[in-house]
Formats: structure tokens, C-alpha cells, sequence
């Protein structure tokens, strides 16, 4: 009963309680918006790669390593001799090792060379591997597998000629046309950085740099930029660290892909609590202007209030009342709010999943966006205080009046 008088008390302001409606809206949606981001993109990073003991590079930042190794994000600070790699490679407590080589790149899509390892050890998620959804993994020098955002971006088939060029950028003048290279295979979606990025051989990435007379000269790689490894007991994960991190051949750095995500996370931390804090500060500032909108009525609506003490309705009645307008309004917002977000989810996760490799899955009313629903109808119900107490005393005098 008492949310339908509210409703219908609403509906005599409609053109002021839309405002605020829209007001509450447009905040939840910032607010709920930010959080929904944050742990997506979160847990997109997280999934990315699954089951490397180690990630080896030449000196530099460990966050700069992960960045470029994995997400394909910067560019490396130098390149690991092949003798070092193939050092590491053979020593006894190594299972397995995918070399990556970046430096070139086809209309804004890094191309990648590496080994058969790649296809076989390397898994995303929960220890998924990786598979093919048409044709095989590279087998001829100039054979290419394509990521599947590559492959649907660009429309390309099973056959398809590609072209390289040199450098990371979208545009480039210095094209590796000698070397046309075969589409061979193409990756099922992964969702994850795999999926826009173009995959040759090792040998490959060397004839693409050689003069087209010597291509059947000897292509084994000078150089790689990264390579991860596995182990066959993690419990010789830091000793092998250690064991490379003082290598003395060359300065290398081995990285556990766990510890530095984490490091990233805490590095991020600052600006995502600035973030939350701005957004809570847009939702704060609606639900003000709820409750001035809420006092401003009270002078309009002293007839109203008094009509409601004829007939029965107590102090306490009509300061639920209010709390229970300011409440309906936040609602309608919050259902506004996570609609919006439902729908532009649906058409912004394409957008940052091809410029900045993060996915977004799942729902928008995920657990952490109900517990700041539930924050903002709290704070929806101390604000509403101000304007439920002025309905109350009103009552009270109206009491009074009627008593004298």
C-alpha cells in the first residue's frame, strides 16, 4: 500500500522525478560501469596465459617482460642470443620452451614467430589448450596461422596470400613483399591477446629479413625476443630463476607470470580506488540532488500531507513515504543503469577486445555489482532522512493544528 501511494505521488511530479531518474542513472551507470571494466579486464589479463613456470627475456622491467611477451603490449629493450635460449632450453629440468620473436606486423596485427611448441604447450584459462578451428599449424617456411579476431577482421581464408610488413605500427612503408606467406591454419577464438596475432615460424621470421637469392640459406634464428618454458617440478622454479637471472653469457631476467600480474594489479590499485572514489562521488552528488529535490516538494505538497493525516496516515507513515519515493526513484535508476551497461558491454567489448586486447564476459549484476546496488540504496535511504523528517514534523504540526 504505501509504495503504491508513493508511486502514485511520483507520477503527479513525473517531469521532475524523470530528472532524477535520469540523474541516478547516469551515475550508477559510471559507477557500476568502472567496477564492471576493472574486474573484467582483470580477469581477462588473468586468463590469458596458464601454465608457464617462467618467462625469460633480455634485462629489463618485469612488467615491461610480461607487457610484451604476453599481451603483446610495448616493445622489447633487446633480443636473447639463440646459443643463450638453447643454453636454457637443454638444461635438465626444463619440459618444454616456446620461443617468441616479435618485430614485424600486418595492418596493425603483430606477427609473432615461434615453434610447434606454441600449438602444444601453450594453454589460456584453466589449463586450456590451444586448437585449431580449420586447416594445421605452420609447416613450410612462408605458412602463416592466423588468431581469430585476425582471421574475422580481415576476412581471411584457409590459402590466402599475406603480406608482412616491418615494424609494429598499423601503417608501414617497408613491406616484406618477396615473402609472401600462406594462411595454413586459423585458431579458435580464445579470447585472450591469441586471437590478434599472426603466428609464423621461427625460420620464416629469418627469410622474411634475408635477400629473396638466399632464402634456402641456413635460417636458423640469431636471435628471439622471449621464450617461456615450463618445468618439469615446480619446485625447481626459483632455483632456475635465480640461475638466470644470473646468467653471465648475457643479462637476462626470468619472470613468474603470476608474481608480476600481481605486481601490475598493485601498481593499478592507486587509480582504480581513484576511480571507484570518483564514481561513488557522482552517485553521492545525484542522490543530493534526489534529496533537494525531495525538500523542495515538501512546501508544494503540504495539502497532500495534510489530506494523508485526515484520513488516518501518522508521522511515521509519511516519513516512510519519502524514504519509500527516494527508493523507487534509485530503483528505476539502478534498472536504467544496468541495462545500459548490459547493452553498451555488448558493443564496447568488440571494441576494446580489438585496440587493447581485453575481453569482457559475463553478466553486468555479477556479485561486487549487487554489493554496490546495496551500497547506493543505503546511502539512498541515510540521504532521504533529511527530506522523511521535514514530512514528519509537517505531520506534526498538522496534528497539532487539527488538535488546537
Amino acid at each position: 500500500m504505501l509504495l503504491k501511494l508513493a508511486w502514485r505521488s511520483l507520477m503527479h511530479r513525473r517531469g521532475s522525478v524523470l530528472l532524477a531518474v535520469l540523474s541516478v542513472a547516469v551515475s550508477l551507470t559510471v559507477l557500476l560501469g568502472v567496477e564492471q571494466i576493472r574486474n573484467q579486464a582483470r580477469d581477462s589479463f588473468n586468463r590469458t596465459v596458464s601454465g608457464v613456470d617462467l618467462i625469460v627475456g633480455a634485462r629489463t622491467g618485469e612488467i615491461n617482460l610480461l607487457l610484451y611477451s604476453v599481451f603483446r603490449i610495448g616493445t622489447p629493450s633487446n633480443n636473447i642470443s639463440w646459443h643463450s635460449y638453447r643454453d636454457i632450453a637443454q638444461q635438465p629440468r626444463v619440459a618444454w620452451t616456446i620461443p617468441i620473436s616479435l618485430g614485424d606486423s600486418h595492418r596493425g596485427y603483430r606477427v609473432v614467430g615461434t615453434s610447434q611448441d606454441f600449438f602444444s604447450h601453450y594453454k589460456y584459462g584453466r589449463g586450456r589448450a590451444l586448437a585449431l578451428a580449420s586447416g594445421r599449424p605452420f609447416a613450410d617456411t612462408h605458412d602463416l596461422v592466423l588468431g581469430a579476431a585476425v582471421a574475422r577482421q580481415l576476412k581471411y581464408e584457409i590459402g590466402d596470400s599475406v603480406v608482412l610488413a616491418h615494424g609494429l605500427g598499423s601503417t608501414s612503408f617497408s613491406h616484406h613483399e618477396e615473402h609472401p606467406f600462406t594462411v595454413s591454419g586459423i585458431l579458435e577464438p580464445t579470447g585472450t591477446p591469441v586471437d590478434r596475432a599472426l603466428y609464423i615460424s621461427l625460420e620464416g621470421m629469418e627469410a622474411v629479413h634475408k635477400p629473396h637469392a638466399d632464402e634456402h640459406a641456413d635460417l636458423t634464428p640469431r636471435s628471439i625476443t622471449a621464450f617461456m618454458l615450463g618445468l618439469d617440478s615446480r619446485v625447481a622454479t626459483f632455483q632456475l630463476q635465480r640461475q638466470i637471472n644470473e646468467y653471465r653469457k648475457e643479462p637476462l631476467l626470468a619472470i613468474l607470470p603470476g608474481v608480476t600480474l600481481s605486481q601490475l594489479w598493485q601498481m593499478l590499485g592507486v587509480l582504480e580506488n581513484i576511480l571507484l572514489l570518483i564514481s561513488a562521488m557522482v552517485v553521492l552528488a545525484s542522490l543530493i540532488g534526489l534529496c533537494i529535490m525531495l525538500l523542495t516538494s515538501m512546501r508544494e505538497r503540504r495539502r497532500e500531507i495534510g489530506l494523508l493525516r485526515v484520513i488516518g496516515a501518522g508521522p511515521l507513515q509519511l516519513f516512510l513515504l519519502i524514504q519509500a519515493e527516494a527508493l523507487l526513484v534509485v530503483l528505476l535508476g539502478a534498472a536504467i543503469a544496468v541495462g545500459v551497461i548490459g547493452v553498451g558491454q555488448w558493443f564496447v567489448a568488440p571494441i576494446l577486445g580489438e585496440r587493447f586486447g581485453v575481453y569482457l564476459a559475463g553478466t553486468p549484476l555479477d556479485g561486487q555489482t549487487l554489493m554496490l546496488l546495496a551500497a547506493a540504496i543505503a546511502a539512498t535511504l541515510i540521504v532521504a532522512t533529511v527530506p522523511a523528517l521535514s514530512a514528519y514534523r509537517q505531520s506534526l504540526n498538522q496534528g497539532l493544528k487539527s488538535a488546537s
